[in-house]
């Protein structure tokens, strides 16, 4: 992994508060992201964690929880900023920072971590491991979700030797031609495979239970939404900032990407 010990300039991002930028006198929400991307540096290809910011133009926080996802680990957690010690700030530049954010009124905040630095230094394993997976969530009652809608679920069986860890999609694996081939790469003990059947089976029944009931979760948010927190959701746009190439660190130009992460979506803007 390449480390750049260069400054990192976010110019478009500035720039975007000036007069008639897209940021420009708007209430922001902002939080960062790396990203690991393939990226030519000195003659060379490197792989390195490619930083940007993401900017959601809304008139209120676009969402007070955080999600908590990896292949490791076996359920999806939804919590609450603040049990994570999560929350937006207002932006106040530290001393001797650029003060164009405050000069030009625009209204800023940042996702900031709130619990004590001497605390971070004594958090246990699990408690680390959850900070090292939570991403910033966001709920759209007005859209389909696609992950809401997914076929796949994740199976963490407890095998004889170690786990059995795969993706089992109900719509495109037949589950007796599934567990057949994991015997047959000695993935799993023929002794266990009804067991395993019905370990899926239930999973699956789980799956399509909170695909069932986030449906109607968000059938109930669009009935309760006001008139004003309709037109908020439908005018609310998501921006994403790269880093501009300087004489000391990389060109990221060709990696740029919508993609903010499996809740925001896709930006509306790549800058």
């Amino acid at each position: 992994m390449l480390s750049v010990d260069a400054k990192i300039t976010f110019f478009l991002f500035q720039e975007s508060f000036e007069e008639g930028g897209a940021l420009h006198g708007k209430k922001v929400y902002l939080f960062g992201c790396t990203e690991p991307q393939l990226v030519p540096y000195q003659g060379q290809n490197h792989v390195m964690n490619v930083p940007a910011i993401v900017a959601i133009v809304s008139p209120f926080p676009p969402s007070d929880k955080m999600g908590i996802n990896s292949v490791q680990r076996e359920t999806e957690e939804i919590v609450p900023m603040k049990q994570m010690k999560m929350d937006w700030v207002p932006y106040i530049p530290m001393e001797n920072r650029d003060t164009e954010v405050l000069r030009l009124k625009s209204q800023v905040y940042i996702l900031s971590c709130t619990q004590r630095r001497a605390a971070l230094r004594h958090l246990k394993i699990e408690r680390l491991k959850k900070f090292e997976y939570c991403l910033p969530y966001f709920y759209h009652p007005l859209k389909e979700d696609e992950f809401d809608q997914s076929t796949e679920v994740q199976i963490v069986f407890p095998a004889e030797d170690k786990p059995v860890l795969c993706e089992f999609d109900w719509e495109l694996d037949e589950l007796e031609e599934f567990t057949d081939n994991l015997i047959k790469d000695e993935v799993l003990s023929e002794g266990q495979k009804d067991e395993f059947k019905e370990f899926v089976k239930s999973k699956v029944r789980e799956s399509k239970k909170a695909n069932r009931e986030a449906r109607e979760a968000r059938k109930r948010a669009r009935e309760e939404l006001s008139t004003e927190a309709r037109a908020a959701f439908e005018n609310m746009k998501f921006y994403k900032f790269y880093p501009k190439k300087t004489d000391d660190s990389p060109d990221v130009s060709a990696v740029k990407s919508p993609f903010i992460n499996r809740y925001y979506g896709k930006a509306h803007e790549v800058l």
